[in-house]
């Protein structure tokens, strides 16, 4: 028994300091895609302009599109060494359901070949996000409810047959989607899988207009935090977009400028964190054309500056 007490002392300790130990959160960086998707172009053409940005950050992302309509071959085959030199990871977001889409088969018919050429580039897939199936059939191809959930679960079932490793994720939008909402779509649709004999969502991913919490009343931040709740029961990681939700109105009263981009994000950083809101993934995207500038990551107001800044502040440990 001598023998064993130390031995059983250190595989406690090791037990207790893995308890312990939190890791960080994974971090989504997106940056914009205007401009023929020059700001993910330049994050290779100018490496030394963003890496302390570089070093924060998990995974680096953009659509399935941009990787067909504006990099070239020889561009992405580059890109990709560089990634994986970086130790970083290639995530895409993807239809799933869309107006040229209609049904899951469709659209991943269509996305494959994309998806197809990133791999024989180099990049190896870690992680797809869908891009608002349930939110596409209530308000753009007008379906029910109950096709989303079978043409979604489709969809999946084609991604987890041709990329098995491969990470599935769902993007929706709140408050247009009500937390209830939400929380039956997940249920809906892991149920479906379930009977398909296919894994379940990996991720759920929330895009918030959070300027519609002021202007029009509608949705808070606590609701947020209660979805987040929701995910973890079910042992779904809950991923959160962060972006600048009132820069578009601003914009329209000519009132923006790169510092909107900034101060928003910021600003959905303090909210969420006041409501002791801790992510599992952190996505930071800009869809709004803004900022204009991506680098340099010690300028004023670029994006990668406000990715950096982001971090540093709001990325903590999960306990």
């Amino acid at each position: 028994m001598r023998m064993i007490h130390p031995l059983l002392f250190v595989l406690s300790a090791v037990f207790v300091h893995a308890q312990g130990t939190a890791a960080k959160p994974e971090v989504w960086m997106m940056p914009p895609g205007h401009d023929d998707a020059r700001a993910f172009r330049e994050l290779f053409e100018q490496p030394d302009a963003w890496k302390e940005t570089r070093s924060m950050i998990h995974v680096l992302a953009c659509t399935d599109l941009h990787t067909k309509r504006h990099f070239s071959d020889d561009e992405m085959k580059a890109w990709f060494a560089k990634m994986n030199e970086w130790g970083l990871k290639f995530g895409m977001e993807v239809g799933a359901i869309k107006p040229w889409g209609q049904t899951g088969e469709k659209t991943f018919n269509v996305e494959r070949p994309m998806w197809d050429r990133v791999q024989r580039l180099g990049g190896k897939i870690y992680a797809i996000a869908m891009d608002e199936p349930l939110l596409c059939c209530r308000h753009h191809i007008k379906k029910p409810d109950d096709y989303a959930v079978q043409e979604t679960a489709n969809y999946i079932a084609l991604v987890r047959k041709h990329f098995p490793e491969t990470l599935v994720g769902d993007i929706e939008t709140y408050p247009s989607i009500p937390v209830a909402d939400h929380v039956w779509w997940i249920e809906a649709l892991n149920k479906r899988l379930a009977e398909l004999g296919v894994r379940g969502l990996d991720f759920y991913r929330l895009d918030v207009n959070w300027v519609n919490f002021v202007v029009q009343g509608q949705g808070s931040w606590r609701e947020v935090r209660k979805l987040e709740h929701e995910c973890r029961k079910r042992k779904l990681s809950f991923s959160l977009i962060y972006w600048a939700s009132g820069l578009p109105a601003v914009q329209r009263k000519k009132l923006a400028d790169d510092s909107t981009w900034y101060v928003g994000i910021m600003e959905q950083g303090y909210a969420y964190a006041l409501q002791d809101g801790r992510p599992d993934q952190y996505v930071i995207e800009s869809w709004v054309q803004s900022p204009s500038r991506c680098l340099p990551e010690t300028a004023e107001w670029t994006f990668t500056r406000s990715v950096r800044d982001f971090v540093k502040k709001f990325v903590t440990p999960r306990l």
